[in-house]
């Protein structure tokens, strides 16, 4: 398959795959809970963490060939999920026309967990995804990363919440 050809099936992928789709695979109740999930863990930790949920990425992106990865880099960095306090920031990116998944970790995080540990909770949801359970492996995903903050990153006292808990549905 040509790149033109995989770039135009990639187009149609994201075209086909509406905010409509993104409602469906996570309601208004998921959404609250994932927002719970998010802040009860976030007081055992001295992480922030931030679901974004794409349902698909701008053309212009596509057709630029940006990648999951990159995409979740400029989320990251759009949405100030680098500019934490003690630089504990973590990002899950969920691409749902590419039922993709990628986590960027602020570099304090980064030097504590590495790639292969994240590529494993991207797992969880991606293998969920493949089966529709998009609430229950979204959810045990984030008790993942929340483990993982708490394991590095354990509280020490109060703190402001840095993040909104809320998913964010683009």
């Amino acid at each position: 398959m040509s790149a033109f050809s995989q770039r135009l099936a990639r187009a149609i992928r994201h075209l086909r795959t509406s905010p409509a789709d993104g409602r469906r695979a996570f309601p208004q109740e998921t959404l609250a809970e994932i927002a719970r999930a998010i802040g009860a863990g976030e007081q055992t930790h001295r992480g922030e963490l931030r679901l974004i949920v794409e349902a698909s990425m701008p053309m212009a992106a596509i057709w630029a060939d940006v990648s999951n990865r990159q995409r979740a880099l400029a989320l990251f960095a759009e949405h100030g999920v680098w500019d934490t306090e003690d630089n504990c920031g973590v990002l899950i990116y969920v691409n749902l026309a590419e039922r993709a998944v990628d986590i960027v970790a602020d570099r304090n995080v980064g030097r504590r967990i590495d790639a292969a540990t994240w590529q494993a909770v991207c797992t969880t949801m991606t293998d969920g995804f493949a089966r529709g359970q998009f609430h229950d492996s979204t959810i045990a995903a984030v008790a993942e990363v929340n483990a993982l903050l708490r394991q590095h990153f354990p509280a020490a006292g109060a703190r402001t919440n840095e993040l909104p808990d809320s998913p964010l549905m683009l």
